[in-house]
């Protein structure tokens, strides 16, 4: 099945739609907050669509309002709960070493028929 131009050229658009850092928002919400310039101006320069650039001046604002009012909850990002993830699976993997190890070490020393065998 062949896709048609104008799905081939959306597709092709998706792909390479640009991402854009937190950091990299902050600073052009804080550059049309200015108002050295039109946000229209703004945005053309940036590529971004003026709907995108009002949506993330409306969540630096609310997260900024938040913050303020003591909230300082926020989601994790997917890279963090990964590394978080490994952290833990690493931490676990830790201790059931040094578990394994002290049983065998209390074994050595107290030998076998101790209370401490079914630990």
């Amino acid at each position: 099945m062949t896709d048609t131009p104008e799905a081939l050229v959306k597709a092709i658009r998706r792909k390479t739609r640009k991402k854009h850092e937190p950091e990299e928002k902050i600073r052009i919400v804080l550059e049309g907050l200015r108002g050295e310039e039109s946000i229209a101006e703004l945005c053309r320069r940036e590529g971004i669509a003026a709907s995108q650039y009002y949506s993330w001046s409306k969540e630096f604002l609310e997260a900024g309002k938040q913050r303020l009012a003591g909230d300082t909850k926020r989601q994790a990002n997917s890279r963090e709960v990964t590394d978080l993830k490994k952290e833990n699976g690493h931490l676990k993997q830790m201790l059931a070493e040094t578990m394994l190890k002290n049983n065998v070490l209390k074994k050595s020393v107290l030998g076998s028929g101790s209370i401490w065998d079914d630990e």
